[in-house]
């Protein structure tokens, strides 16, 4: 009831409105629902590696898996809230202004897999843990566990519910330390951006017959990329990517090599560097790493871009599913409710790609005469959903008048009711 209700109701995701929206809003044992996620217990980690499993067995039964790391800000205001914070708002921040925002901070896991009825790659979560403060962890007395922290048991977790496959994981520079590609980089690849001021060095030699004392760790120093950026003799090589950022295609010029990225007391990265830059001058230039010493620049940048669709995948959450509209307080109910809002965005895609064998079912693209929309979107996928969901199975037709239908009088006023409140 609770996941029908999420994906019917308009507006707040509370159980209350999930509640009202299934024809439940007078049931006597409301409480039971709200103890679901308060009390009730159940393995939320076994749930998520089902979804993993699932999403794969359905979009992706063989091959190599992609899967995005990052971040989000969940903005919520409540003063019960334990876990609130005020962090940096990484959708109203720019290089040139600093926004803060109360709220819990979440790092999400997608799976990059290619949904066949919107012809692209979208971004599946399956994975939401959250991430306080250390402040938090002070007030509570605990071990605080960094971002990076929560990130390599993520991935590692990851990795062992899919031990047959390759794992790529694509994050963005939040992620770009020693101390992670060091836990992770012997169980997947690990891309991320790289700091054009990043301190790289030449791989250590070998080490000689007879020679005393510990191996080297680094070789000579190279020039930092911010140099060879703009080193008239560095040699560039021209590449176009079929589907950069926005979807288009796009030519760029890049270097690569093989260094070692090292920093004072922490362990040193063999990795391969990728420098970027666009011919046009239009975008700024970027560097790249990735843990994947065989792999060609062109795979690298290619892989990197699928971390784009988990922008577009919080942007879609908090639009249709209703994340940052629930209102729960309840320690457990901050914890459960939008992993599993995040996780119900995976269901409804592949409950949207199931109807693709369903006669007469499809996902169409809600387009209109000045709005040309040729590829389904996440709302097309939710509609398509919800038409089901709202369709009762004890419709009876007429045998002499074949367009009328007999409508229960209580679905009737659920539709009443439910349009009334949508505004």
């Amino acid at each position: 009831m609770l996941v029908a209700g999420a994906v019917l109701a308009p507006g707040k995701r509370t159980v209350t409105q999930a509640l009202r929206v299934m024809g439940l809003a007078d049931q006597p044992g409301f409480g039971r629902y709200h103890e679901a996620l308060n009390r009730a217990r159940w393995d939320a980690r076994e749930v998520v590696r089902r979804l993993l499993l699932h999403l794969l067995a359905l979009l992706w039964p063989g091959g190599e898996v992609v899967i995005a790391v990052d971040d989000t800000i969940e903005r919520r205001w409540r003063g019960k809230i334990k876990a609130r914070g005020i962090y940096r708002d990484p959708e109203r921040s720019s290089h040139g202004r600093f926004v803060k925002t109360s709220g819990l901070r979440r790092l999400s896991l997608a799976v990059m897999l290619p949904v066949p009825f919107a012809g692209r790659r979208w971004a599946l979560p399956f994975l939401t843990v959250l991430a306080p403060s250390a402040r938090w962890s002070e007030a509570l007395g605990k071990r605080h566990k960094t971002l990076t922290d929560r990130a390599r048991q993520a991935i590692l977790q990851s990795k062992r519910w899919l031990a047959d496959r390759r794992v790529v994981v694509v994050a963005d520079s939040s992620f770009a330390a020693l101390e992670l590609i060091a836990a992770v980089r012997r169980h997947v690849c690990l891309i991320t951006r790289l700091r054009l001021d990043a301190s790289l060095f030449e791989p250590a030699p070998a080490r000689r017959p007879g020679q005393r004392g510990r191996p080297r760790l680094k070789g000579k120093r190279r020039p930092r990329l911010s140099a060879v950026l703009t080193d008239p003799a560095t040699v560039w090589t021209r590449v176009t990517m079929t589907e950069w950022y926005g979807g288009q295609r796009c030519a760029l010029d890049y270097v690569s090599g093989i260094a070692v990225w090292y920093a004072n007391g922490l362990p040193p990265a063999l990795v391969r560097r990728v420098l970027v830059r666009d011919p046009s001058g239009e975008r700024d230039a970027q560097a790249f790493l990735c843990t994947d010493l065989d792999l060609e620049p062109a795979a690298i940048l290619g892989r990197f871009v699928f971390r784009w669709r988990i922008e577009t995948t919080f942007q879609e959450v908090r639009e249709h599913p209703g994340v940052e509209t629930q209102r729960q307080w309840s320690d457990l109910a901050v914890l459960r409710t939008t992993p599993a809002l995040l996780g119900l965005y995976s269901l409804i895609t592949i409950w949207a790609h199931g109807l693709m064998a369903v006669p007469g079912a499809t996902v169409r693209p809600h387009a209109a005469a000045r709005y040309a929309k040729s590829q389904p979107t996440f709302s097309d996928a939710i509609a398509a959903v919800r038409r089901v969901l709202w369709t009762p199975q004890d419709l009876c037709g007429s045998r002499h008048e074949t367009e009328r239908v007999e409508i229960p009088a209580r679905l009737i006023e659920r539709f009443v009711e439910t349009l009334c409140l949508a505004a």
